[in-house]
């Protein structure tokens, strides 16, 4: 495919106005499929910037949280509406900017963007406290208030879908929002933006473009931020989670992953195989932190497995993301193209390892974009780098296991618990295994997305807090009040 869309800037939305940096400094923005196009600019804000947002969304904040809840839910499922009529132009550049390709992965997210939206308008009324059984004499009750402004700092690698996250249930609880982009991708936010901020009222959702450790960092520490919600890399989070803890502000953090996939020996099917491609993301160029990185095959049927999911692999198609027949597209930046490739350099010189499949040898597509081939580590060890450190690309580790114990110990054995797999015919061995490993979304016998709902976040290093779903919504963006009343 050629052409791209005719060069525009976008500017900033804070209190209702399209704006631009105050010192009017610029930043461009390359599209993952040509290094060499630029294809938008934005502001690069500043910490007066970042101020300016807060303050907006600071001075909308008493009238939106004293709505009553239906008016927040009338506006909330009219910006879904809103955001779905135009859900294949978001999907459209969603691939342009980030690089994930259109049919395997920018459609879904645009499409779950409308989801959350609409769910979260939906449930807008469970804000909602109870009363206690005090007595004639009392009337004892609680209230579950909103925080006030938050401060939702985005990734790169899905936008859309993580916007989806942190704006809806933040709004239907009552709090007042300043979204920051991802430096590499923020296309795609300032143009939700675009569809739904006639619909809210002015301050209510702001969104501002920079660099995360300038204008993220001033939103971090703000002292009229109530919360920082942030998803990305695990250093990144522990950072802003200890400035924001300083001032005992609310964080939630949805960091890094190096999920296990855990298969039985009575899963040597073509369908698990399916599914443990889906697992890996490698349809998100392997740019998720759900990732199941590392696949634990049982020894019995070890070769017999891996032959199918590199049949199935070495089909996918890598290629231009707004091509349909592409499965994967391109890698987000140069960066990371960099940071999977000595990755796979570390993983070459590991002793022992082979190398089962790599799909560098067949690759079509390359420079000027940043596409990167899948490649499978066989026989590898638990302890490797490369099974340890999340790589944020298409790489996978293969390890043999003969114990049952031994494989919940390994799965357990990182830094990390966001999400796991387990596949086996047996449901209670299946449910057994999957209860006993430390992450915070276990699938058994399925390796497909977040569903709009499903509690979502993760343990140790992999964060702290949940999203989307009601639970998320509740405890990550209200708190409670308790009135007590005398009566007589």
């Amino acid at each position: 495919m050629t052409g791209f869309p005719e060069k525009k800037h976008y500017p900033m939305l804070i209190g209702g106005e399209w704006v631009d940096a105050l010192d009017g400094e610029t930043s461009d923005v390359i599209t993952p499929i040509d290094r060499n196009v630029v294809i938008a600019t934005v502001p690069r804000g500043k910490e007066a910037d970042a101020d300016r947002a807060v303050e907006a969304a600071q001075k909308a904040f008493p009238g939106w949280a004293g709505l009553h809840f239906k008016e927040r839910q009338k506006l909330l499922l009219k910006a879904a509406d809103a955001l779905e009529a135009k859900v294949e132009d978001l999907a459209q550049l969603t691939a342009v900017d980030t690089g994930n390709a259109l049919r395997t992965q920018a459609r879904p997210e645009a499409q779950t963007l409308v989801d959350l939206f609409r769910f979260m308008g939906g449930v807008a009324g469970e804000v909602k406290g109870t009363v206690l059984p005090a007595g004639d004499d009392q009337l004892q009750y609680t209230r579950r208030e909103p925080l006030g402004v938050v401060a939702g700092i985005l990734p790169w690698n899905s936008p859309l879908m993580i916007a989806g996250f942190k704006t809806p249930a933040a709004l239907a609880a009552g709090n007042t929002l300043v979204l920051k982009c991802a430096e590499d991708a923020p296309l795609t936010i300032l143009e939700m933006g675009r569809i739904i901020s006639d619909i809210l009222p002015a301050g209510v959702l702001n969104i501002v473009t920079g660099k995360g450790s300038v204008i993220g960092e001033r939103l971090a520490v703000h002292p009229d931020v109530a919360k920082v919600s942030f998803t990305g890399s695990t250093p990144v989070g522990r950072h802003l989670a200890e400035v924001a803890g300083r001032r005992l502000a609310h964080t939630s953090m949805e960091l890094g992953g190096k999920s296990p996939t855990v298969v039985f020996p009575d899963s040597d099917t073509d369908e698990v195989a399916d599914q443990v491609v889906l697992s890996t993301r490698f349809a998100r160029q392997g740019q998720s932190c759900t990732s199941g990185s590392r696949l634990f095959i049982h020894e019995d049927i070890y070769d017999s497995f891996l032959a199918k999911v590199v049949d199935r692999i070495s089909k996918m198609t890598v290629g231009d993301p707004r091509d349909e027949a592409s499965d994967i597209g391109a890698v987000n930046s140069e960066k990371q193209w960099n940071t999977i490739q000595s990755y796979i350099e570390i993983g070459e010189s590991m002793e022992g390892v082979e190398v089962a499949y790599d799909g560098r040898t067949s690759l079509e597509v390359g420079e000027p974009g940043y596409y990167h081939a899948p490649i499978i580590f066989s026989k590898a060890r638990n302890d490797w780098q490369t099974s340890q450190e999340e790589i944020f690309g298409p790489v996978l580790s293969v390890i043999p296991w003969s114990d049952v114990d031994d494989v919940v110990d390994m799965a357990n054995d990182s830094e990390f618990g966001l999400a796991a797999f387990v596949f086996s015919k047996d449901i209670d061995r299946a449910i057994s295994t999957g209860n006993r490993i430390q992450s915070g979304w276990v699938q058994i016998n399925q390796g497909g997305g977040q569903m709009v709902g499903q509690s979502y976040g993760g343990y140790k290093q992999s964060g702290l807090g949940r999203e989307a779903s009601l639970e998320g919504m509740l405890e990550g963006f209200t708190q409670i009040k308790q009135v007590n009343v005398k009566l007589r």
